[in-house]
């Protein structure tokens, strides 16, 4: 078999590893596209600088591009229907794309096929002094939630329970929106959209009711037209705070519970018609209503769900955007791996803002690794970094180490990982909050 070329959009040395256990991957050479910090380690993106740069790098290559992949969320996901279609590889649509990642269209979307499962929400503009009205007639009232149009992790993301809280978020959303809302205009202007969809570009904001309950992820692809939900991933977070805590898979959700889930993934997907690429669908189950809630679709397999699916099933998700992308069914295995249940944890701390002062040694975290078989420690911080420098994080806290890890059990796993988050020493100066 020939070898074939794999374009990676952000190739890091991390995922470079995960992408050599693949099944195939023999027969494969993985190339990076866009420098690595150009995706991970920033909130600024130049994508139309990124696409031409991109695209001038594929041009030059000197062999036939078999495929171009990327698992993470904006820029990249949205950068990958351009390049594909320049250089005729295969992965969905724009505008399929963007009826999951714009979350207003994605919304509307949503209510055309499964209403039921979905809260009230409208669009507003942030830099509107009567949006808080407008919200009010839309029959939103506090406590609500507002992100933006194209939001990233829970970035911008904020619980509004009184005029205040929606005065302070308006003045972080109207500081800060541009960097997402400029490049994400770039991409609308690439596609086909309705006019009323339009009007609603990347500057606006949603507005949407509380949702809550027992989170989890559903993951799935879709091929030639077939919509497959392989795994669901459940995500649980600190006690009475927005953050997460750890991802477990497999969920430990009713049955019943998950085949809804499935359901409504399979409907929603062949709706918009989305098509040969991987996906994740969020949702929430209210177990004292007994009501499931659609939250958000994402255009990609979860990045941090790829060492839970090599743990407990015996290889990375990955396997499944990199068969996609080369037209062939994606070669999955089920319950193949070394651990019963896997997580990835998020050692946090709640400040408002502080220096690093100190952090695990190498040592340390090979220590700590080696006492427990099948953990990887990622630290996420260095000494004398500020934590309001962190890309990607939440409103309330910061994440300083992701940690993976492997168990016979649920209750092995929470054991093990307090255990080991009482062996991660940290410490900070110029402590704020």
């Amino acid at each position: 078999m020939e070898t074939q070329h794999i374009f990676v959009v952000g190739l890091n040395d991390f995922n470079h590893e995960r992408l050599k256990r693949l099944r195939g991957a023999e027969h494969f050479e993985f190339h990076g596209v866009i420098e690595p910090a150009e995706v991970y380690d920033t909130e600024v993106f130049p994508i139309a600088s990124m696409v031409e740069r991109a695209s001038e790098t594929l041009s030059n290559f000197e062999h036939d591009i078999d495929a171009i992949v990327g698992y993470m969320d904006f820029p990249v996901s949205t950068m990958l229907p351009l390049l594909c279609n320049r250089f005729n590889t295969r992965t969905t649509s724009l505008e399929s794309l963007l009826k999951c990642e714009h979350k207003y269209w994605s919304r509307c979307c949503q209510r055309e096929v499964i209403g039921n499962f979905i809260p009230r929400f409208t669009a507003f503009d942030p830099f509107d002094d009567q949006a808080l009205s407008e919200i009010g007639r839309a029959g939103l009232y506090f406590p609500f939630f507002i992100k933006p149009i194209k939001s990233s992790g829970s970035r911008l993301g904020f619980r509004i329970d009184s005029p205040e809280d929606f005065e302070s978020a308006i003045k972080a959303l109207r500081r800060d929106i541009g960097l997402i809302s400029e490049p994400f205009n770039f991409i609308l202007e690439q596609a086909e959209i309705p006019e009323e969809v339009r009007r609603v570009d990347g500057g606006f904001c949603m507005a949407e009711e509380i949702i809550g309950g027992w989170q989890c992820t559903v993951e799935g692809y879709v091929f030639e037209g077939k919509v497959v939900p392989y795994g669901i991933v459940d995500s649980l977070r600190y006690p009475r705070v927005l953050s997460f805590l750890y991802y477990h898979y497999p969920s430990t959700l009713p049955e019943k519970i998950q085949d809804k889930m499935r359901e409504l993934t399979t409907m929603l997907l062949s709706h918009i018609g989305y098509d040969n690429a991987a996906f994740n669908v969020e949702f929430f189950w209210d177990e004292v209503q007994n009501r499931i809630w659609l939250l958000e679709v994402n255009t990609r397999i979860s990045q941090s769900h790829c060492d839970l699916f090599e743990k407990v099933d015996g290889v990375s998700h990955q396997q499944v955007t990199i068969d996609l992308a080369l037209g062939q069914t994606p070669n999955m295995p089920h319950r193949e791996g070394a651990y019963p249940v896997a997580g990835k944890f998020f050692y946090r701390v709640f400040f408002d803002d502080a220096t690093v002062a100190r952090v695990p040694s190498k040592e340390e975290i090979k220590a700590l690794e080696e006492a427990y078989p099948g953990t990887l420690i990622d630290l996420q911080v260095a000494p004398g970094q500020r934590l309001s420098t962190l890309p990607e994080q939440d409103a309330y806290s910061y994440a300083l180490a992701y940690i993976w890890m492997g168990a016979p059990t649920s209750e092995v796993l929470e054991k093990n990982y307090r255990n080991l988050a009482e062996r991660l020493h940290f410490e900070f100066s110029d402590v704020i909050g």
